[in-house]
């Protein structure tokens, strides 16, 4: 069993070095709150791009009867999953907690004077063709 837990130590390193640099980065040019958000969409895709390889990887070694291949896979399958479950939990404390984080945010247009002045005198150009 022990044996089996430290072939995925080296994943588990390398995850929390990536969570580690994603948040500092992004905590260092947004804000603690935008960091977790890019934070948990990243490893949302991450995980699920573990997971969905070791499927894979399993299923070839199962059909290749590769015993000691689907072993290894299993495990870090069982990591991606694991890291995926979590990081839907905590999305789901995160949106409980911040709930204006729920909807993504719409960047503003501005109109400049011209293009008011254009859209005014279309609008009256239209309803005095409709006449």
């Amino acid at each position: 069993m022990v044996a089996r837990l430290s072939r995925i130590i080296p994943l588990l390193i390398i995850l929390a070095v990536v969570a580690a640099v994603i948040y500092l980065v992004a905590a260092w040019r947004y804000s603690p709150n935008r960091a977790k958000v890019i934070l948990i969409r990243a490893f949302t895709v991450i995980t699920g791009v573990i997971s969905g390889f070791f499927v894979l990887a399993t299923a070839y070694a199962a059909f290749e009867q590769n015993w000691t291949a689907v072993e290894i896979a299993a495990s870090f399958l069982a990591v991606g999953l694991i890291g995926l479950a979590i990081t839907l939990i905590c999305r789901w404390v995160f949106l409980r907690h911040h709930p204006n984080y729920q909807q993504e945010a719409v960047p503003t247009t501005t109109v400049s004077s011209d293009g008011l002045l254009r859209a005014v005198l279309q609008r009256l150009l239209a309803s005095f063709l409709r006449r």
